[in-house]
């Protein structure tokens, strides 16, 4: 497992009115209307922010032309009129102000090109006097096929709100699959107690080969395999990117065959054992098996569809986190507090100490997190939109996404999502699993493992809290890991339980007066 430790909520997460870069172009024709994608300069054209304040105009084809000079066309031939032109040969202003001298009231360029905010020397921007905006040259096609050459517009770039309703939909799943992970892994170590300890040395395997971590040495060789697989997941993305999609299907595959099965033996399903001969097989397991082969390579094929590929993505994101959490245990909370500060450091430092390490002064985990060829904001607020709205560049599937529901002309041009990396709910979620275990040796009625629950999504809260206050993107685990490792320390010690707390299996093999090999 490899670079899965960071939260970034969307790109940029929200602008105001005046800095918003993309628009929607709404074409209609009777009855008949569709929106595009536009991308425009907010210091240079002034465009509604409201469909019905928006005016409309009559659509001239000229795409045929670069319109760098007027041609045969007669001065006001375009009089009140938005003219779609082609891109290229001269500059924006130039076309413009061509434009302008033919009466047109509105320009469309139309591009074949990555889309980037039109601009020009300052003192051309008084020269231009109508709304100038950029449309995919794809999309274009799109409205002649649907609308003939018969088509009104209006342009207008609705403001977003400040606050998204994606931050509260992530936290809820973020929160529910760090609680149903942590349960799980309890009701495992209370039908491991039922059937009686199985011990061997320091690391106790299950039946389901489940895997206990107790060694700090080998937590630290976990870290430092992990810095360098995002190295090398910085400067080889476009190869390595491939190694972790085929991996991620198997994974998830597998991992939400765990949950489907576990549940179905919970609600009491049937086997449906089959014989063949000397063998036998169950039905259930076979249909099970089928369906999330089937479900993992749906999105391995389907991946790059941004509009719903999410949502299978958040589901076998959540049975991969699940089955994580149950299959790798922690044995005490002193290897949780060595494991989530190194881990805490490890977040830090590749969020915001690497843009002082890099040529280009990017975040090495950003940079990974979403992918070298993501379109947004560059550094000087000027907005790139993919010439294609599929997305050319592969993106690791190693996070959960939820769209920015609010930013509709932004998600015309390019989907926008929320994310946190499966590492934000995986890494607190072992402290999680480990408070519940615990509970379950000494008896308690859940204390540990809810007050750690209730400390993550504190943590998390208070995470999209300061994103929202800072307007960036925050490294989580510099959140979680306090929350959650000074709640549970609290807990202990207020109970005075905080030496087998810390001791953890280790104490619990000296109460049960099992002998442990050191």
């Amino acid at each position: 497992m490899a670079a899965h430790i960071w939260i970034i909520v969307a790109a940029v997460l929200f602008w105001n009115k005046g800095e918003c870069q993309e628009a929607v172009l709404h074409v209609s024709n009777g009855a008949l209307h569709k929106d595009y994608c536009l991308v425009y300069n907010s210091s240079w054209s002034n465009i509604s922010d409201s469909l019905s304040d928006a005016v409309k105009y009559e659509l001239v084809n000229l795409t045929y032309s670069m319109l760098c000079d007027e041609g045969t066309m007669k001065p006001g031939s375009l009089d009140g009129k938005a003219v779609a032109v082609m891109r290229g040969g001269c500059a924006f202003s130039r076309k413009a102000q061509v434009a302008q001298d033919l009466g047109a009231a509105v320009l469309l360029i139309t591009s074949k090109e990555e889309m980037t905010t039109p601009s020009a020397n300052h003192t051309e921007y008084g020269k231009v006097k109508i709304p100038l905006a950029l449309m995919r040259y794809s999309d274009f096609l799109d409205a002649q096929k649907v609308f003939s050459d018969k088509m009104e517009v209006q342009l207008f770039a609705p403001p977003i709100p400040p606050f998204d309703v994606s931050i509260i939909v992530m936290l809820a799943l973020a929160v529910f699959t760090i609680a149903m992970g942590g349960f799980w892994s309890g009701a495992v170590e209370r039908a491991k107690q039922n059937a009686g300890p199985s011990l061997s040395g320091g690391e106790e395997r299950a039946d389901g080969g489940d895997v206990m971590l107790y060694s700090p040495l080998k937590v630290l060789l976990f870290v430092v395999l992990m810095c360098g697989m995002l190295v090398l997941m910085y400067f080889f993305y476009k190869w390595l990117v491939y190694v972790i999609i085929v991996i991620f299907c198997l994974a998830s595959a597998t991992a939400l065959y765990s949950c489907l099965n576990a549940l179905s033996n919970a609600v009491g399903c049937s086997k449906l054992n089959v014989s063949c001969g000397e063998r036998s097989c169950s039905v259930r397991s076979l249909l099970l098996a089928a369906v999330c082969i089937t479900l993992a390579v749906v999105w391995g094929v389907y991946r790059n569809e941004d509009r719903w590929i999410w949502i299978l993505q958040d589901l076998l994101g959540v049975a991969f986190c699940l089955h994580f959490m149950k299959t790798i245990t922690l044995s005490n909370y002193k290897i949780c507090v060595f494991l989530l500060s190194l881990l805490l450091i490890y977040d830090v430092f590749f969020v915001f100490i690497t843009p002082f390490l890099t040529p280009n002064g990017e975040s090495i985990m950003v940079q990974v997190a979403l992918g070298p060829g993501a379109g947004g904001e560059k550094g000087d607020g000027a907005v790139v939109i993919p010439a294609d709205p599929s997305p050319s560049y592969e993106k690791l599937p190693v996070v959960m996404r939820v769209p920015r529901f609010s930013a509709w002309a932004q998600n015309l041009c390019m989907m926008q999502f929320s994310i946190l990396g499966y590492g934000d709910i995986i890494v607190p979620g072992l402290l999680v699993a480990y408070c519940h275990r615990f509970d379950v040796w000494i008896g308690s009625n859940r204390i540990y493992f809810i007050s750690c629950t209730i400390a993550y999504c504190v943590g998390l809260a208070v995470t999209f809290a300061v994103m929202l206050l800072s307007r960036m993107g925050q490294p989580a685990l510099l959140y979680l890991v306090p929350f959650t490792l000074i709640t549970s320390a609290a807990v202990a010690l207020s109970r005075k339980e905080f030496r087998q707390f810390w001791a953890g299996t280790t104490y619990q093999m000296e109460r049960l007066h099992i002998p442990a090999q050191r």
